[in-house]
């Protein structure tokens, strides 16, 4: 028992410390969302809900972008599942890693699924099996460092006005440029990664709102698809 409950802190442990850097570009991005949300007129407790039970930070920038009083609930709804519509691909290449986890650990891992998450349990997984103790410990600084820092840009407001000015908006970028080269897995990969960037950014010159991250997993997921089973595969691996 003590030598099983010694693994998993050191899973949690690994976890955590392999997140660690990226919660220095959480900082910026959680201050400014929280400060974009009270000027909307958004409470910090309100902030601090949203941030809580969504966690998807695409999403709640788009809603606050959106945001009306009285609050139009609809189209808040449709926004956010269009722009977390990628969630279906990522669930897919996620679903053999979590073979073996309890009902439990697989309904809250797939809460926590950010973006960053999912990368980097991808590239452990490809390594090594994917345990909950490590995947938590991916999630939960993050998590906890979302809902902080946008609930004290709430409070304190202004705080950040443009990350850009300080080339943090290339951090999030910067990292799944890094995890891309680990995922890799040979040349069957170039079709459909090039298929879903040039359909991608297509749609994002051509249509309204947030279509091209929808279209350009699909349009790389078919021509995966086309090259058979495998190659299936490595574009879920990769979507």
């Amino acid at each position: 028992m003590t030598a099983s409950v010694s693994l998993r802190r050191g899973e949690f442990a690994a976890g955590a410390f392999t997140i660690l850097p990226l919660l220095v570009a959480v900082v910026p991005f959680g201050l400014l969302l929280g400060t974009l949300a009270a000027q909307k007129g958004l409470s910090p407790l309100e902030t601090a809900l949203m941030s809580a039970t969504v966690f998807a930070g695409a999403s709640q920038f788009v809603a606050v972008e959106i945001w009306t009083t009285p609050t139009a609930v609809v189209l808040l709804t449709a926004t956010a599942l269009m722009v977390n519509l990628r969630h279906v691909l990522m669930g897919a290449a996620m679903a053999p890693h979590l073979r073996g986890w309890s009902r439990g650990w697989t309904y809250g891992g797939l809460f926590f699924m950010a973006d960053e998450i999912w990368a980097f349990a991808l590239k452990r997984g490809a390594d090594r099996p994917l345990t909950p103790a490590y995947y938590f410990g991916l999630s939960l600084p993050l998590y906890l460092g979302w809902v902080l820092t946008t609930t004290l840009g709430a409070v304190f407001g202004g705080v950040l006005q443009d990350p850009a000015r300080y080339g943090l908006d290339f951090a999030f970028t910067a990292v799944f440029l890094t995890l891309l080269v680990g995922l890799w897995k040979g040349k069957r990969s170039f079709y459909p990664w090039a298929a879903a960037a040039l359909v991608a950014v297509a749609a994002h010159q051509l249509l309204p709102g947030v279509w091209y991250i929808a279209l350009g997993g699909i349009a790389g997921t078919l021509v995966g698809a086309l090259q058979g089973p495998a190659a299936l595969k490595e574009v879920t691996d990769a979507a």
